[in-house]
């Protein structure tokens, strides 16, 4: 159902089953896909793509020009997957031509309220961002991340897939797979051992996880010696890849 308050543009593009509430404003240049319920309020602006089965509350401000001084009305994207939630009063900006063009969200993801996603971030699926979380532009998060509340990053960091950001928690640097982080800036603390038994991890899996942050962070080593350890050990251990791509692809360098 569409409010009758509802101001949608000529060159939208909405699914016959799409809801949208009272007094939300939909822009031009924006899809959304089928089953996706859009709340009052919402303001939803192009050019932007919403996948199916997307949930947005109230007030939401969605796809709006990115927050960068050097911004000049470029034609720039926000591509949003399927089975998303976001909350009250979140904000996710377009892109910016200074990176790729786009901000993307994947999949099912859980957006609590005043979430700020800020331009060129680009993020997996299964997140989970708490009240208050914020990224700045350029921002990488891989599947399975927990931003807990008023955490954050600053721009060009990569949080790998499966880490965790504790309440209060500001990565300045790269945070690996798998870590846990609190602290400002954020500190590492250990791995995710309880989100990764969730998610499946055997206890060996685990262990071989623990193993390979030890040689990081516990042994003493210089990071090439760790990472040449490592390498040697993903043909066996395959969980570990995720782990070495962090070490190996950091551009920032990784939170110590």
């Amino acid at each position: 159902m569409i409010h009758p308050t509802a101001i949608i543009a000529d060159s939208a593009v909405i699914a016959d089953d799409v809801e949208l509430g009272a007094y939300s404003v939909i822009g031009d240049q924006v899809e959304i896909g089928a089953g996706t319920r859009v709340d009052s309020h919402v303001v939803i602006n192009g050019p932007t793509s919403i996948g199916i089965d997307n949930r947005i509350y109230q007030f939401a401000s969605i796809g709006d020009d990115p927050q960068d001084k050097k911004y000049a009305d470029q034609p720039t994207r926000l591509e949003i997957g399927d089975g998303n939630t976001i909350r009250e009063f979140c904000t996710i900006s377009r892109g910016t031509v200074e990176d790729q063009g786009i901000t993307r969200l994947g999949n099912h993801n859980w957006i609590m309220a005043y979430v700020h996603i800020a331009h060129d971030c680009m993020i997996g699926d299964n997140t989970i961002m708490a009240n208050n979380a914020t990224l700045a532009g350029h921002v990488h998060v891989g599947d399975w991340v927990i931003f807990a509340g008023f955490s954050g990053a600053h721009q060009f960091c990569k949080i790998g897939a499966h880490a965790f950001m504790g309440m209060y928690a500001g990565a300045n640097r790269d945070i690996p797979a798998y870590v846990t982080c609190s602290g400002l800036p954020a500190t590492p603390r250990g791995i995710n051992s309880e989100g990764l038994k969730r998610r499946g991890f055997s206890e060996q899996q685990i262990r071989n996880i623990k193993n390979a942050y030890r040689l990081v962070y516990r042994k003493g080593k210089k990071l090439a010696e760790a990472v040449e350890e490592i390498t040697a050990l993903v043909d066996d251990q395959p969980e570990l890849k995720p782990f070495l791509d962090s070490l190996t692809q950091s551009d920032r360098g990784i939170a110590r």
